[in-house]
């Protein structure tokens, strides 16, 4: 399993940002669902490697979070509660996500696991999809939020929503890499699950 442990880097200055977060991973599949695990500290588990891609560049498209990933079992039964759980999973993500509070990294994602080579594959593609999602305009986010990946022929639909050219929602995602992200998401996510397959 996957579990995430997302930090506010500044609360102080952002104020409580966790509702909000809270709200934007609402539709991600989790075992444990995502919840207030301290002050300005989140913690979900998920399941796939997909998810817990899915999760990190909710999180880190404000640059307002640290992400730590932990992949390793969590103890069974789960209980109800995220805050309730225990297990090398959890272990992880918080090794992950302490090892980014010196504030150096310029992508704040961190991968912690058993197998350091293949954590440390899956962080470095994981900093190049959150270095792509995180310098994207506002106007960019306009136009993708209203995409679904792998759907053709919705760039007309979008340009009449928005008001703009099609030309201008070509441009968009072009300046935005949407296809390159999103063709790079399942390199993230099998990196992710290699690390729970090795023997």
């Amino acid at each position: 399993m996957f579990t995430l442990t997302i930090n506010q880097r500044d609360s102080r200055r952002d104020g409580d940002l966790v509702p909000q977060l809270l709200k934007d991973l609402r539709h991600v599949p989790a075992r444990l669902d995502f919840d207030r695990s301290v002050e300005d500290e989140v913690q979900g588990i998920v399941e796939s490697g997909h998810h817990a891609v899915d999760t990190a560049l909710i999180a880190l498209r404000t640059g307002q979070w640290y992400v730590g990933i932990g992949v390793g079992p969590i103890n069974e039964p789960l209980p109800n509660l995220v805050k309730d759980a225990s297990g090398h999973g959890l272990v992880y993500a918080r090794r992950a996500v302490d090892r980014l509070r010196s504030g150096k990294e310029r992508v704040p994602v961190a991968v912690d696991g058993p197998f350091t080579a293949l954590a440390a594959e899956a962080e470095a593609v994981l900093r190049l999809l959150g270095h792509i999602v995180q310098h994207r305009s506002v106007a960019e986010w306009r136009v993708l939020d209203l995409l679904t990946p792998g759907v053709r022929g919705q760039q007309k639909a979008v340009a009449q929503e928005l008001g703009i050219t099609t030309q201008a929602v070509s441009k968009a995602l072009a300046r935005a890499q949407w296809v390159e992200e999103h063709a790079a998401r399942p390199a993230a996510a099998r990196l992710l699950q290699m690390i729970l397959e090795v023997r």
